[in-house]
């Protein structure tokens, strides 16, 4: 995958996941300030409703001004907004956080307002209460205790019970503060119930279950952030691969539209990086395609053109056979015939390479071979066929030394042999193979000095079917298929074929050039 892609895509992604973890932390922080401070306010309200229809708490309860700060002081002197006057008018209790404690407010019955600050609300709330229970119980008959234990307990919404031998064993750090002290709070784990042990003044230890802390990991809170995460998630997600998916919808209906026949449609890769190189490879197959159907149009088109002429001579050699009154004209018109199935024959060979190489090329088997030998072989070869004609082989400087090549031999040798015979045909007098091998690439120029081939058409001549002079009869030679097989053939050498005018004979040049080694190629045997 390219890198400018990915870091795109990683930096969305990054985006996203810092996205969601600062909203679902600002989300937990939010949730959790409002859900403590209702757990502040309900775990106190126990306490804070003893207190308010205690008669003369701060009388009753000494040590409650000494320890957290207790007040009583006239509803009219607050200074609370009335949306807490209201609320403290309801009965509620207030909490806020001022300065390193909890300030408690509730409305008394007598409409004054009474005022704690704690520093620690679990544990002060938690050793208030207690201290409460020892106030009761200390002060009770024997034999009334277990009444105003459950009193207590539903009261204070705590569970209150005597400890005994039996029930439970208290540690010797918790009985060492219970002794001095008279009161030991005890609490596993800041997120278990926490229990205060109370020695009464008989001697009895008294034990208070108390309610459990606040839980910020309650289940509820990692549920709905979880959602809310998940629901972030999957927009930007949407966001992300609505792009993608678009893009994706893009090529689907140009595949669709190839599919009806427009084969002249094409994905637009100006958007979408995401689905570029897709489409620029959509794109090339569609150009193949669509060149690939032209060329076989082209093909049918011109082959039933070159294949009317031969197969009318043969029709018109059958019939004038039945008329042929000595053998000698018979002989004459079945050797007519006979070349007319030769030159069908040579054509359909032609044509059957060209589409061969045309529509996704041979299997290559690339092997080394001296291109010098095949060179040579092809000039006998022409040179046998055209005795008149001078025919020779020219290699420059050492390039005899550098004939070894990675090639298909048979490939080749076509190749040679289709420019060699193109010259032989136009030529006036003198074709010249030139050969310049080196380490690194094989060329290979023919030249002759027939007329030539205009500029202009340069191009054109390795085009299938194309005859620059549009003739069609044996004289001429060829089929327009020759230069396309070239062609092709250099192709999958991974070279070029080009042509152009000889400066040595003045007619054509035909130059062929490919690099000498290929890699996978199989080394040369030793």
């Amino acid at each position: 995958m390219p890198l400018v892609p990915f870091l795109k895509m990683f930096g969305r992604l990054l985006l996203v996941a810092v996205i969601i973890l600062a909203f679902s932390a600002g989300l937990f922080s939010g949730l959790n300030a409002v859900r403590e401070r209702d757990w502040k306010e309900r775990f106190a309200t126990p306490l804070m409703d003893w207190l308010a229809v205690a008669p003369h708490p701060q009388v009753t309860y000494p040590w409650l001004d000494r320890l957290y700060g207790l007040t009583i002081r006239p509803a009219d002197e607050s200074t609370l907004s009335d949306i807490a006057e209201e609320r403290l008018s309801y009965g509620q209790v207030i909490a806020s956080t001022e300065g390193l404690g909890v300030r408690l407010r509730r409305l008394t019955n007598d409409g004054a307002i009474i005022d704690v600050t704690l520093r620690d609300l679990y544990r002060d709330v938690c050793e208030a209460t207690a201290l409460l229970v020892l106030t009761h119980l200390n002060g009770s008959p024997l034999q009334e205790r277990p009444a105003i234990m459950s009193n207590l307990s539903e009261s204070l919404e705590v569970s209150v019970a005597p400890v005994t031998d039996d029930s439970e064993r208290i540690d010797p750090a918790t009985l060492e503060r219970l002794v001095e002290r008279g009161l030991a709070f005890v609490q596993l784990d800041k997120n278990a119930s926490a229990r205060v042990y109370l020695r009464l003044a008989d001697g009895a230890v008294v034990q208070v279950g108390m309610p459990s802390p606040f839980q910020p990991l309650a289940w509820s809170v990692i549920l709905l952030v979880f959602l809310v995460a998940a629901t972030i998630a999957g927009f930007f997600l949407y966001l992300l691969l609505r792009g993608v998916d678009r893009n994706l919808r893009s090529v689907e209906s140009v595949a669709v539209r190839i599919a009806r026949g427009e084969l002249h449609a094409r994905v637009d890769t100006r958007r979408g990086g995401l689905v570029r190189r897709l489409g620029h490879s959509f794109n090339s197959m569609a150009d193949q395609i669509q060149r690939l159907v032209e060329v076989q149009r082209e093909m049918i088109h011109a082959v039933s053109h070159e294949l009317r002429t031969p197969v009318a001579r043969i029709r018109f050699g059958v019939q004038m056979i039945e008329d042929c009154a000595t053998d000698e004209a018979r002989e004459k018109q079945l050797a007519g015939i006979d070349n007319d199935i030769q030159e069908l024959d040579e054509l359909i060979d032609e044509i059957l390479t060209y589409a061969r190489l045309e529509q996704g090329g041979p299997i290559m088997s690339l092997r080394e071979a001296n291109v010098a030998d095949l060179v040579r072989q092809v000039v006998e070869e022409q040179q046998k066929l055209a005795p008149e004609m001078s025919i020779e082989a020219e290699f420059v400087g050492d390039s005899d030394t550098w004939g070894l090549s990675d090639v298909e031999p048979r490939y080749i040798h076509r190749a040679v042999q289709n420019l060699v015979g193109n010259a032989r045909r136009y030529a006036n007098s003198t074709v010249r193979v030139r050969c310049q091998f080196d380490a690194q690439t094989c060329r290979v120029d023919v030249e002759d000095d027939g007329p030539g081939i205009p500029e202009s058409d340069w191009e054109k001549v390795f085009t299938a079917f194309a005859r620059l002079d549009d003739s069609r009869t044996r004289t001429s030679g060829g089929y327009g298929l020759g230069l396309s097989i070239v062609r092709r053939i250099l192709y999958w050498h991974g070279g070029q074929a080009f042509v152009g005018r000889s400066r040595a004979l003045g007619g054509a040049a035909f130059s062929l050039v490919w690099p000498r080694r290929h890699e996978g190629a199989p080394a040369p045997a030793e």
